[in-house]
């Protein structure tokens, strides 16, 4: 391996993995390279992003003005102190006590094909079955996936969302530490979800995962990943960067549940793109958070899929700005949008959507659907679609409802026998089964208990 030979070699000292200052420099950028005995592309990557971030400004627009995010009040690196695990077993009780609190039931850890989970910065566990790799699929987290399958990952990093994609795109490419790499071979299929949990427990620190999924031709990737923070006084900051790449006639399939603690923010940037009759659907679940997120796709080939499912709940002093991005390319390309928001409490939930269709997409539909429902009369909710139809023969389809609950509803149930909050439970898991049914089992029971957890911290049903 090359050593981190695009390292500024002026300084000899590097800050030490549990001891990185507030604030974003070069030395910074240089530490994580250094602790992490990377190669000297991959260094060279993450000073030509630092370049890119100290060049474009702060966004004006979303939660940022609002809450007058400074991105050097975060620590932007923290070890977990750990060497990476290989059973449950050896990994510290305490850590393992605090996924119990948050839910991660142990029945899944032991069932999982493959799962990583990720601490602050770092992996803390991960472990593949055996019967994934004989079928020669490659599943780790991406700072394995750089030490072993360096040609992958080079080939790959960076060509779905670019460093100068936008200021946070540059801020994950400089100081991006743990996160998913799964390669998926020619017409394999994974013989069950492959997944991933993140963490945050360090106050006043930023967690910066980089996910790269690649499914080759004809191949079928299914990956999940749930995310949560520890609840506390300090705000954190989070942005990802998710890549998929499906090959002619490939499908993935991304299922993203974040549960994160209220004063968070998180911008993440995610985007696949789908080459000849390949597919793509994103379902994303947003709890928690101050969020900005627009799952994307690029329907590149002929043929192609896409679909975004988005679900958001906007609780007290909580603003969700999520919804989708999907380019029309190919020809004969088709996408499906469907988000539903829930907006409580004082909440502000909105929508923000881009579908373009290119001159060269011919023959192409997409079908958008925002649903936003509000649960008093100081919570908000907003639609800010854009559509761009350049080419002569595409067709778009929009849809928009805003409402409140429904009173006539609520007491057609309680007249039926049912209690104001049961009523109340039963309507928004009803709002919400458009995407929660694509949930996978363990994943829609989850969701169940979460929606009326949330629905119990805004007041909108009584705790239990």
């Amino acid at each position: 391996m090359e050593s981190t030979a695009g390292l500024d070699k002026v300084s000899l000292e590097f800050y030490k993995p549990d001891n990185f200052p507030k604030g974003l420099t070069r030395k910074v950028v240089e530490s994580i390279s250094h602790i992490k005995n990377e190669p000297s592309w991959l260094a060279e990557f993450r000073l030509k992003a630092f370049e890119v971030y100290e060049q474009k400004p702060m966004p004006t627009w979303g939660f940022i003005p609002q809450f007058q995010i400074n991105i050097d009040d975060y620590v932007h690196y923290v070890g977990s102190n750990q060497k990476k695990k290989k059973s449950w077993d050896e990994v510290d009780p305490e850590i393992l006590r605090s996924f119990e609190k948050l839910g991660i039931p142990e029945h899944e850890r032991k069932y999982l094909a493959g799962i990583e989970t990720m601490n602050d910065s770092e992996t803390i566990y991960a472990n593949v079955k055996k019967e994934l790799t004989d079928l020669g699929i490659l599943f780790c987290d991406i700072d394995t996936a750089i030490r072993e399958y360096p040609e992958l990952v080079r080939e790959y990093l960076g060509t779905v969302v670019t460093i100068g994609d936008n200021k946070f795109s540059a801020l994950n490419s400089c100081v991006f530490s743990g996160g998913s790499f799964a390669y998926i071979p020619k017409g394999v299929k994974t013989p069950m979800p492959l997944q991933a949990y993140f963490k945050v427990t360090a106050a006043s620190s930023g967690q910066y995962e980089r996910t790269l999924l690649i499914a080759d031709e004809g191949a079928h990737l299914e990956y999940s990943e749930g995310c949560t923070s520890v609840q506390d006084k300090g705000t954190n900051f989070h942005t990802a960067v998710v890549e998929l790449v499906a090959k002619k006639n490939s499908k993935i399939f991304y299922t993203t549940i974040q549960n994160w603690k209220k004063n968070m923010y998180n911008w993440t940037v995610k985007r696949g793109i789908c080459e000849e009759a390949a597919h793509i659907t994103w379902t994303d679940c947003n709890i928690g958070a101050n969020t900005i997120k627009y799952p994307g796709i690029i329907l590149q080939g002929d043929h192609s899929t896409g679909d975004v499912l988005s679900l958001a709940f906007a609780g007290s002093g909580q603003v969700q700005d999520t919804g989708a991005r999907i380019i029309h390319v190919g020809k004969n390309t088709r996408s499906n949008i469907l988000a539903k928001g829930v907006a409580l409490d004082g909440g502000i939930n909105s929508y923000r959507g881009l579908v373009k269709f290119e001159p060269s997409s011919k023959g192409s539909y997409s079908h958008i659907k925002c649903d936003g429902l509000m649960m008093d009369n100081r919570s908000q909710s907003h639609a800010y679609p854009y559509n761009d139809v350049s080419g002569e023969e595409g067709t778009l389809n929009y849809e928009a409802t805003v409402s409140k609950i429904d009173d006539d509803q609520l007491f057609y149930l309680q007249s039926r026998g049912m209690s104001e909050d049961d009523a109340k439970l039963l309507i928004i898991n009803g709002f919400c089964e458009g995407v929660t049914k694509h949930l996978d089992v363990e994943y829609s029971v989850e969701m169940t208990k979460l929606i009326k957890m949330i629905l119990e911290d805004g007041k909108v049903i009584a705790e239990k």
